[in-house]
């Protein structure tokens, strides 16, 4: 629940500053998309070394946020052109 609410609170200010930010959007977009991925991929490598139970589902999760990810990157890409 706190990282949802970190989310929302952090889009809320985002939109009272969107004409500021604006010029900034694709710097923030890669540094939030960088960011993430790194920590997400440290998540998983201290998960997969612990001698716990592998849940299928997390796992699942876990390759479609690459998936999500990747697919934004691409997003971002073609929208320069």
């Amino acid at each position: 629940m706190s990282s949802i609410g970190a989310g929302v609170l952090g889009a809320g200010i985002a939109l009272l500053m969107a004409n500021f930010l604006a010029a900034y959007a694709i710097p923030i977009l890669l540094l939030g998309l960088l960011s993430h991925a790194a920590g997400m991929s440290r998540k998983h490598n201290l998960e997969r070394e612990s001698q716990g139970v592998r849940l299928g589902w997390v796992e699942a999760l876990y390759w479609f946020c690459w998936l999500a990810l990747a697919g934004l990157l691409v997003f971002i890409v073609l929208r320069q052109f």
